[in-house]
């Protein structure tokens, strides 16, 4: 991490999301989505929801989110002691309470764990579950660069990483238990 195309590429994106930095709607939104990703929150919610809404699937669905938080937890951790990247210098204050990580930077946990849960839990063939957990995903991931705890390219590889994993888990789901 940290060559020149990638800086280059980190340094655009926070130009550009800077713009939008310090507006009342733009901080409402992105922090509180960043807060709704932390620790995996929002598909715990999700999951809830899913398994309320269809019980005879409630097993399938913990078995889907324990799946993912375990994975994306466990990779996550894994690449971040090993890559130990600097998070991005930010100097001043929060302008919305938000809890500040003290591990390296890449890749983007809350990201990583988004896509991957979106991944797990989205049916292909129920398109609007589908783009809506991906736009969720993209949201969280944009997030961590607009609340200064990512670079951009901590945020597509967590991106990235994510989906990969989700997709993996998927296939072990599916021959573990058909359907």
């Amino acid at each position: 991490m940290g060559t020149g195309t990638t800086s280059a590429f980190d340094a655009a994106v926070d130009r550009a999301v800077e713009r939008l930095r310090g507006s009342r709607g733009a901080d409402a939104l992105f922090y509180t989505v960043s807060a709704l990703g932390d620790r995996g929150m929002i598909w715990a919610v999700i999951a809830a929801t899913q398994a309320a809404r269809a019980p005879a699937r409630r097993a399938r669905t913990v078995r889907m989110l324990a799946a993912s938080g375990v994975a994306s937890a466990v990779v996550n951790r894994a690449l971040k002691a090993r890559i130990e990247r600097p998070r991005p210098a930010f100097q001043g204050e929060h302008p919305l309470p938000i809890r500040v990580p003290t591990s390296g930077s890449f890749p983007s946990g809350h990201t990583l764990a988004a896509f991957c849960a979106a991944t797990v839990f989205a049916r292909h063939d129920r398109w609007p579950a589908f783009a809506t957990y991906l736009s969720l995903a993209t949201l969280i991931g944009i997030s961590r660069v607009y609340v200064r705890m990512h670079h951009a390219s901590d945020v597509v590889g967590g991106a990235v990483i994510g989906v990969v994993l989700g997709l993996g888990i998927r296939a072990i789901l599916r021959r573990l238990s058909p359907q």
